[in-house]
């Protein structure tokens, strides 16, 4: 018993060695420490840092710097750098390049011109020690990212253009880290800035070459392996930051580098990128922060009044530059105070890349033990001003941005949104699920409703129950998306009038269901499920039929009519394009007249769409009744859009009846939405009992008699085309009689 006794006391003994209780005292630490500091208005982020410090090898000593405990920091450490490069909006990433660019020569170079003129002439260091302690200024970690991402702006401009600037920075920092150490061996030579360029340009093919397309290959052919994906995202991290290793650089480089390579592939409402963001801010990321405050070593510090004095002005230079290019690019560009608050609050924490540098330095004896100290110090002391002010500053431009935004598009994308999935034969489709996912609006409470409609006879009940089971597998998988969904099962005598009726219990604004299957000239004529449903409701409703997973399309190429811009359901449906743009991160390619094209772009800068919008006018919309003719526009991995419309719309054309079936005739392999947009109420269908009588019931309607007149048309012209061709031949062979009688008389 005492031996036992001794045995459970060993377990206890400082610092924790035993790594069950080692795992459980970081989950507490991680659970508990944003609740207890953020009563005292103090970020989360912070108060995971101030518990380092707290528990680490200088204070309580309750855990120490073991390999295990390096290896979640690692890894929380590329983690952000990771999330950082897929959240970034490519888009607005692309169109601020430059901007990005001249951000991260500001933050690069400001904080060296005055760091190192400060660190020479006042401290009197030497001029290694002045430039690499002025470059350890110029860095930052982004250890207050995560709360721009919580607070859902990781695709605000400055944001991006802050996040470009890191590693732009950084990356020039860690290079110059290698010139300064090859300088004090007396490396520098033609061989060694040979062997960085081919290094760098290696990693550069590898990473945005191969890597997507063996992305894009596994994503295909794996596509129903959702875990499968996640563990292929998580190598591809890790081998990125590797090679970034191995070509000279940190592997956060590596890290932000995958993550822009895997940004079109992984859309931010994806299930694949929910479990990415879950899993790093539930765990790794904290485990990072807790480590980094391990890192001060406060009785140290607090010996030496040179080092606090040392540790103090070191972290007022660094502020001070930081501060100063979040200054000059809020100036040059003209934002506002929130976002150069906000810039400079992303911008001015340090972690990674500055402890390294200052390890490796202090390794090669070019920094002494006091500024080592003081650099940990500045460590805790700007990622506690990081957080402070990003969250300050993020509220801000929540505020600014909820203020800016018109009214109307305020009303209609408010939690009211309702969007409804009506399903055929209980087999929802993963891929309609999913683009309903990308494109509901993100402030929208109500869940997505997935609706089936069972035979109204003797086994009604039977039924209803056998579809609610059949639909369990759906709520799971909506689940990896964090999305909630909502079963309807309902009884009607025809899946249309079953649509229709809860389209109206619902108050649903949008319908989406997968393409229906035709199959045979009877069922086309008679029983055409696309117009029955779309003729039940006046909301706008999407009919989608995919090829392939979304995030394989490089392209959505959008048919817009003359007119198109007169409809109801104009706005929402265009929003919802550049919305499924934004999150795909692809383009919007326009056929539509010049109207069209102004009130598209009118539309787009009010609901401030980040989507780059490509146009292409054309004359006469007439062309577009020949689809085949126009089959060579377009690429396998297009997204083609046709935007239809009801009879007795304004923008209705007669041959729009006919464009579903010719679409998927003539372009089966290439993925096609369908959208009829919502109609004005004076266009609302008929009578109050026009849904009790099955559109089945009565076969022969204005629609079927359109069709069949349509399908004898086509017959009689190709009739005619063969008389013509006959008589064509005919008339030639006479006239040849007439030329050369003798010939053919011999003949």
């Amino acid at each position: 018993m005492e031996s036992y006794y001794h045995q459970f006391l060993e377990e206890f003994r400082l610092p924790l060695t035993n790594p069950v209780l080692v795992f459980s005292l970081v989950l507490f630490i991680i659970l508990l420490a944003p609740i207890v500091f953020k009563r005292f208005n103090i970020p989360g982020t912070v108060g995971l840092i101030l518990s380092g410090v707290l528990i680490g090898p200088h204070s309580l000593n309750l855990l120490e710097k073991s390999s295990a405990v390096e290896l979640f920091s690692t890894i929380g450490l590329l983690y952000i750098l990771f999330i950082a490069g897929l959240e970034l909006d490519v888009n607005e990433f692309k169109k601020s390049r430059y901007k990005s660019a001249l951000f991260g020569l500001l933050t690069f170079s400001i904080p060296i011109a005055i760091g190192y003129p400060f660190c020479r002439y006042l401290l009197n260091y030497s001029i290694g020690t002045s430039l690499l302690t002025a470059s350890m200024f110029a860095t930052h970690t982004l250890v207050a990212y995560p709360i721009v991402s919580r607070m859902g702006i990781s695709k605000n401009r400055t944001v991006a253009i802050t996040v470009a600037g890191t590693i732009l920075s950084d990356t020039a920092v860690l290079i110059l880290l290698a010139v300064i150490i090859g300088y004090s061996r007396g490396d520098i030579n033609h061989e060694f800035w040979l062997h960085l360029g081919i290094a760098l340009t290696l990693f550069s093919a590898i990473v945005f070459i191969v890597l997507p397309a063996i992305a894009r290959w596994f994503f295909t052919k794996l596509e129903n392996e959702k875990h499968a994906h996640y563990i292929f995202v998580l190598a591809a991290l890790f081998f990125s930051a590797f090679l970034a290793k191995a070509a000279g650089l940190e592997p956060i480089v590596g890290a932000f580098a995958a993550g822009l390579a895997l940004n079109p592939l992984i859309p931010g409402s994806s299930a694949l990128m929910n479990r990415i963001e879950f899993i790093g801010n539930s765990l790794f990321i904290p485990f990072f922060l807790i480590s980094v405050g391990m890192l001060v070593d406060l009785r140290v510090i607090l010996s030496s009044p040179m080092a606090l004095i040392i540790a103090a002005l070191l972290t007022f230079v660094a502020l001070a530059g930081k501060w100063l290019a979040a200054l000059s690019t809020q100036k040059i560009f003209g934002y506002s105070a929130a976002h150069r608050r906000l810039i400079f609050g992303l911008s001015s924490s340090r972690a990674a890349a500055t402890i390294a540098i200052a390890l490796v330095g202090y390794r090669v004896r070019i920094l002494d033990i006091n500024i080592l100290n003081a650099i940990i110090i500045l460590i805790l002391i700007t990622c506690i001003v990081s957080s402070l002010v990003t969250e300050k500053a993020a509220k801000e431009i929540v505020l600014e941005e909820h203020d800016a935004a018109p009214e109307k598009e305020s009303a209609e994308s408010d939690s009211d949104e309702q969007i409804l999935l009506p399903i055929a034969e209980n087999k929802p489709s993963e891929r309609v699920l999913e683009l309903a996912v990308m494109i509901r609006e993100k402030r929208s409470a109500n869940p997505l409703t997935i609706l089936t409609v069972v035979p109204n006879d003797h086994e009604a009940e039977l039924n209803v129950k056998k579809a609610r089971k059949e639909l369990a597998p759906t709520v799971d998988f909506a689940a990896s998306f964090d999305t909630s969904l909502n079963i309807v099962a309902t009884i009607d005598y025809n899946i249309c009038s079953g649509i229709g009726r809860t389209v109206k219990e619902s108050q649903s604004n949008l319908i989406i269901f997968d393409w229906p299957s035709r199959q045979g000239f009877i069922d086309r004529m008679i029983n055409d499920a696309t117009e029955s449903i779309v003729g039940c409701t006046c909301k706008t409703t999407m009919i989608c039929h995919f090829t392939r997973p979304l995030v394989l399309h490089r392209r959505i190429v959008v048919i817009c009519p003359p007119f198109a811009e007169k409809e109801k359901g104009f706005g929402q449906w265009l929003r919802k394009m550049s919305r499924l743009s934004q999150e795909l991160a692809i383009p919007l390619l326009f056929h539509c007249d010049r109207k069209s094209r102004l009130s598209i772009i009118e539309t787009l800068k009010t609901s401030h769409s980040g989507s780059p919008v490509l146009y292409e006018a054309f004359k006469n919309f007439r062309e577009w009744e020949d689809i085949p003719k126009q089959k060579h526009q377009f690429r396998a991995d297009d997204l083609i859009v046709f935007v239809s419309a009801r009879r007795e719309s304004i923008s209705y054309r007669a041959f729009f009846d006919l464009v579903p079936e010719r679409l998927e005739k003539h372009m089966s392999g290439i993925s096609k939405i369908m959208i009829y947009p919502a109609q004005f109420d004076s266009a609302i269908i008929e009578e109050e009992y026009a849904d009790v009588v099955a559109p089945k019931s009565f076969p022969f309607g204005a629609s079927t008699i359109r069709k069949i007149r349509e399908e004898i048309s086509g017959f009689m012209k190709k009739n005619q085309l063969q008389i013509r061709k006959k008589l064509g031949e005919k008339q030639q062979q006479h006239q040849k009689d007439l030329d050369f009688p003798e010939k053919n008389h011999k003949l």
